[in-house]
């Protein structure tokens, strides 16, 4: 059986933050529509990773490849690797005071749909499908006139990521703990908007340790990271046996 064409292409990144190497060698790939999720031990590298294919002036590639539809992303400024189709949610959204979320968003999806040849939203049409969009994710109607994130809870941050990528429909998205904070129903937006992306063809790489949404995420692949190199890679019985024994167990079973 022909394997797909991976959209994403990860080889051998090496990645410092200051003077710390936090990536040793990592490569992995992933096909359009498919959904990896990502393990690992405080400090292991996750975030990096994510920080890095994004273009994080603090996250300082020392060598490696990384090709998205085989385009080098590394060549690109941060902005370009997002209007050739790369979605990053933060572990953190931070505020952004004075710019109001509805223009926020609609900036960058006009962003996408020039790089990607469509017309370009007016106020009026990216209102009523933000606002519809909002209202499945369980995102007050309220909080799109309000400054980006700010007095915003952490699920409400959370609920306004997987807003954004719900209207931007990205290529590759790497959401890192995008479960953190969220509350039941939270975590089921999250897997439905994920598996309704996937069926459009958006590759995934989704870093968390709550099994039970990895579970109904049914990943193609589960990999574990360890000191910045990828340990272990598995299915849905790698990630029930990190959440059963932890990761310095998953760790020492391997040594062994």
């Amino acid at each position: 059986m022909t394997q797909p064409t991976p959209l994403l292409q990860v080889r051998d990144l090496r990645v410092n933050v200051g003077e710390r190497t936090v990536l040793h060698s990592v490569s992995l790939d992933v096909p359009a529509g498919h959904l990896v999720v990502l393990m690992g031990a405080n400090g292991s590298g996750k975030s990096t990773l994510g920080m890095a294919l994004a273009g994080h002036p603090s996250y300082a590639v020392q060598g490696g490849q990384a090709l998205l539809d085989g385009q080098d992303l590394l060549q690109l400024p941060a902005h370009e690797r997002a209007r050739a189709g790369l979605f990053v949610s933060f572990q953190s959204p931070p505020d952004v005071p004075g710019v109001k979320n509805n223009l926020f968003i609609r900036t960058a999806l006009n962003a996408v749909h020039e790089a990607r040849g469509q017309e370009p939203l007016d106020a009026f049409d990216f209102l009523a499908s933000a606002k519809k969009t909002a209202k499945e994710l369980g995102l007050p109607e309220a909080m799109l006139g309000r400054p980006v994130n700010e007095g915003f809870s952490g699920g409400e941050r959370k609920r306004n990521e997987l807003l954004q990528l719900a209207l931007l429909k990205p290529r590759l998205a790497l959401l890192d703990e995008i479960d953190s904070g969220m509350d039941v129903d939270g975590v089921r937006a999250v897997v439905a908007l994920v598996q309704r992306l996937r069926r459009e063809g958006t590759a995934f790489v989704v870093v968390s340790h709550y099994l039970q949404m990895i579970e109904q995420l049914e990943p193609d692949a589960v990999l574990r990271l360890d000191q910045g190199c990828i340990a272990e890679t598995g299915g849905l019985e790698l990630a029930r046996g990190i959440a059963r024994t932890g990761f310095a167990r998953a760790r020492q079973t391997v040594e062994a």
